[in-house]
């Protein structure tokens, strides 16, 4: 039996390739080691041992970029851990294994959607747990002190997070994306279709920019719903039935929905509302609370305060409407589909009552948001000036426009006080069946 000869740097150098096979020229001074030459010419370093009785390999990398010496050393190394019982080949299989199984669960649509959500959305927009119920991802009820980190957000049954969420991102094809859109089309809920497009359109985008995609599934699809200016104003009797179907529904959702209603401001404005804002009769609204970033007073009239008086104290966290007393209430969606349903049993009584047909009376689909227009077109009615009613609902376009906005520092505290008092008192009336003409008008300024 021929003794493999000990290789040196010159005889590495110089090892042919045989175009017919694969080559393992074994290292006479260390047993274990060796030289692999392809059939190409590409050379690089292994070691053989066994392990359990059993023959094992072990790659230790290519020539020259390792040379003879560093291939000697590492190989030492390795037959050192054998010796302790370790099966280095092994251990880097399984390490192999668990970077590719980490890759892989890092490519799957819902854990993207998490990563998303938590380093691009929600630093960027207050509104961003809407953009996670878009894509099917809710904060876990079971977890109130994690209702602000996406990452311990939970799928929806039925939602994208939960129909797409074992997927890779990559997967994802855009007539999936059409079909799904379609689906929401048909609930019907168009707007939602849209908001949903523009919500992934936002994620492959960002899916592009980390790396993870190299093409957009939603690019030249249009948008399925064609929107225009929304001008939904509920009407007197939709009013009513609105404040006898708050009633109805209780805590928490009825007296918010009362006093979006009677204050015009923003559902997020409302919604997270602490004790600490509310001074007096007044609503301390900080910038960074607000759409426009403008710190807002709202003047509370004494209809909202009796609601505020009502209302139970939770929590340490201090927030008005609140199940948890640590974070404010969510759920929005759910609690106005629980209202519009009472709204239309409330008017198909009064169908009834009155000797109409309940199955002629149907209500238009309206937005919490067309409270802010209700409001504003209800003050019109009232005859308060343009002027108080942009400042009463924070807007900065408009009469304060521009240089106007520039220069307009008057903030028009009694003005919004008497024009909400007013609506107040209106919206008091419907809702009381009585006549709203017993309201005086505000005379314009």
């Amino acid at each position: 039996m021929t003794m493999a000869k000990a290789l040196t740097a010159i005889s590495v150098e110089k090892a042919k390739a045989d175009p017919s096979k694969r080559q393992e020229i074994a290292d006479g001074l260390l047993t274990g080691l060796y030289l692999i030459v392809q059939p190409t010419g590409r050379k690089s370093w292994a070691v053989r041992y066994r392990s359990f009785g059993k023959p094992r390999k072990l790659a230790l990398g290519a020539y020259p970029a390792i040379d003879l010496a560093k291939a000697r050393e590492l190989a030492k190394a390795e037959l050192r851990r054998v010796q302790e019982g370790v099966d280095p080949a092994a251990e880097k299989q399984s390490s192999k294994k668990r970077a590719r199984d980490k890759d892989e669960d890092n490519s799957r649509f819902d854990s993207v959607v998490r990563t998303f959500l938590a380093r691009h959305a929600k630093p960027k927009n207050k509104s961003w747990k809407e953009t996670a119920r878009q894509l099917g991802l809710i904060p876990d009820k079971s977890q109130p002190d994690k209702a602000d980190d996406p990452k311990s957000f939970v799928a929806v049954k039925g939602e994208l997070a939960d129909k797409w969420g074992h997927r890779p991102i990559e997967s994802i094809r855009r007539a999936e994306i059409i079909d799904w859109l379609d689906d929401i089309v048909d609930r019907p809920a168009p707007v939602l279709a849209n908001r949903t497009l523009a919500a992934l359109r936002k994620l492959f985008n960002w899916s592009i920019e980390r790396g993870r995609l190299e093409a957009n599934p939603c690019s030249k699809i249009k948008p399925p719903h064609e929107e225009s200016s929304r001008d939904r104003v509920l009407s007197e009797s939709e009013l009513r039935a609105l404040w006898l179907a708050c009633e109805e529904i209780g805590w928490p959702f009825g007296p918010l929905f009362k006093v979006l209603t009677l204050t015009g401001q923003r559902r997020d404005e409302i919604g997270a509302m602490t004790w600490r804002e509310i001074a007096g009769d007044m609503l301390h609204l900080p910038a960074e609370r607000t759409k426009n970033g403008l710190a807002h007073d709202v003047p509370l009239s004494p209809v909202v305060l009796a609601i505020l008086d009502g209302l139970p104290r939770i929590g340490s966290a201090g927030y008005v409407f609140t199940t948890t007393g640590i974070n404010p209430v969510s759920g929005f969606s759910k609690a106005k589909r629980a209202v519009d349903e009472k709204m239309l049993a409330i008017l198909h009584k009064e169908a009834v009552d009155a000797g109409g047909d309940p199955d002629a009376v149907t209500i238009a689909h309206w937005q919490l948001h067309d409270l802010r227009r209700t409001a504003a077109s209800g003050m019109q009615k009232l005859q308060v000036n343009l002027p108080v009613i942009e400042r009463t609902l924070n807007h900065i376009s408009g009469s304060f426009a521009g240089v106007v906005g520039t220069y307009q520092r008057h903030e028009f505290a009694d003005e919004k006080r008497a024009a909400l008092n007013a609506w107040s008192t209106y919206v008091q009336h419907l809702a009381t069946m009585q006549p709203s003409d017993n309201v005086i008008p505000m005379r314009r300024r």
